[in-house]
């Protein structure tokens, strides 16, 4: 099958930053066959997209997420991270498949509406024994975005010092057995995958040092990557201070977790030692900006983290710390950020499109497949549509892209196939969605006695 899309902006986000004011991409059998300036060369194809007016990107990846968090937004408003998560954790306690299911459609639905097509998703919640990584699988296949589906778990409750409450942590092996079999599951280390697992012990303060270095080892023994939660606080500082004597960074690097195979969720308090040994190891780091913001965590350093050589990706993170849950929005939220930290230098609209894309491609060891427009990638494509009053007269598309309002889509691409057309899902029906949400996220809410 061939696609042309003819007379686009094109951002390449390749290694030169090749753009084209108007150019041209010839997809075949899902990859990249041709990119260039100027009109499309005279082809036969199945499909043409006249793009004028449009700009073309590689497609958005996402890095870090909590599906399920989407059936518990607008909790716990005003809290910070340790009171938010110890007031949620009772609610995520009523979880089931079925509701899990809804909260991932309607997050990957969201998320494609954004420009994102693939998306990395932190599961860690597991408390009635069913298959709830297994639903937000189904959701990913039936919205049609990539899935790195992360097999998260917890083994230290509240008893052993955690933040959990015992009923949702699962002992050392079962949760090493469970992160096992999801990998043998789902896991799939094909170029054009639709689905690969990670291995990912949420926390310092909700996972024991043996299920950390458990799970690396698993990790790489299966030749899977590894995520987790680090750093994303000065109170998770102060409690490895105290238990183990070293920063989150130190901790990682004695547990296992600081490597090229590593990406790291938050990342934001960081020595400059830290930010040197996440450079020096080719530790990634997934930079979720609007839910930093949302429970008043702080700024990453991320001019530093990539100076020093540390791939930084984009996540929206669950939408239960970021009721928007999309992820072209954090494009914005990223450059303003890194603005307020470091001045109005420190990251102007191409740099949030590459960290967006390339740099969430190399946090999940996917760059030589995803996050660029050049001959040989998969066709995972967003072409946004610039032609509406919020962009008219700004002259450089990329920077209409990322500091307006974000364009609608007329076309995202996974694999040269359609998952979102003139703005529409093109595989579910949105209101249905919408549907199902709001009833998974009543019936949880029920369940925790938050209705009245």
């Amino acid at each position: 099958m061939r696609l042309i899309i003819d007379g686009a902006a094109v951002a390449t986000v390749d290694a030169a930053d090749t753009e084209h004011r108007a150019g041209h991409v010839v997809v075949e059998d899902g990859r990249i066959a041709l990119v260039g300036a100027g009109p499309a060369p005279d082809l036969p194809a199945d499909r043409r997209i006249d793009a004028s007016g449009r700009l073309l990107t590689p497609g958005l990846v996402n890095t870090h997420h909590h599906l399920y968090q989407w059936a518990t937004r607008g909790l716990a408003q005003q809290a910070d991270l340790f009171t938010w998560l110890v007031t949620l954790y009772p609610v995520w306690a009523g979880l089931d498949e079925d509701i899990t299911r809804a909260a991932a459609r309607a997050g990957l639905a969201r998320l494609a509406r954004t420009g994102c097509t693939t998306a990395a998703d932190h599961h860690y919640i597991h408390p009635d024994g069913g298959d709830l990584l297994g639903a937000v699988v189904d959701a990913a296949g039936e919205i049609g975005l990539r899935l790195h589906a992360v097999r998260g778990s917890m083994d230290r409750g509240l008893s052993d010092g955690g933040l959990p409450p015992d009923s949702l942590v699962e002992t050392l092996d079962g949760a090493l057995a469970g992160t096992q079999a999801a990998i043998e599951r789902y896991h799939d280390p094909a170029p054009d995958a639709a689905v690969r697992v990670a291995v990912g012990p949420c926390s310092p303060f909700s996972v024991s040092a043996e299920l950390m270095t458990g799970c690396a080892e698993l990790a790489r023994s299966s030749g899977v990557r590894l995520h987790t939660h680090l750093a994303e606080t000065l109170d998770e500082e102060r409690q490895c201070l105290a238990e183990y004597g070293c920063t989150p960074v130190e901790y990682a690097e004695r547990t296992g977790w600081t490597g090229p195979d590593v990406w790291l969720a938050h990342a934001i308090h960081l020595a400059d030692d830290a930010v040197a040994t996440l450079g020096r190891t080719r530790t990634g780091v997934a930079h979720c900006p609007t839910s930093n913001a949302r429970l008043g965590a702080g700024i990453a350093r991320v001019a530093d983290l990539l100076a020093a050589g540390a791939p930084v990706g984009l996540g929206a993170d669950g939408a239960a710390s970021n009721e928007d849950g999309g992820l072209g929005v954090e494009l914005r939220a990223a450059a303003y950020l890194a603005r307020l930290r470091d001045g109005a230098a420190a990251m102007d609209a191409r740099a949030a499109l590459r960290m967006a894309t390339m740099g969430g491609a190399a946090c999940l060891g996917r760059e030589a497949e995803i996050g660029s427009i050049e001959p040989g990638k998969l066709a995972d494509l967003a072409l946004w549509d610039l032609t509406g009053i919020e962009h008219a007269g700004i002259a450089d598309p990329v920077a209409a892209l990322v500091f307006g309002a974000l364009p609608p889509l007329s076309a995202l691409l996974v694999g040269g196939h359609p998952v979102v057309e003139d703005d529409r899902l093109c595989k579910a029906a949105e209101d249905d969605i919408a549907a199902g949400l709001a009833g998974a996220s009543a019936r949880l809410a029920a369940r925790a006695g938050l209705t009245g």
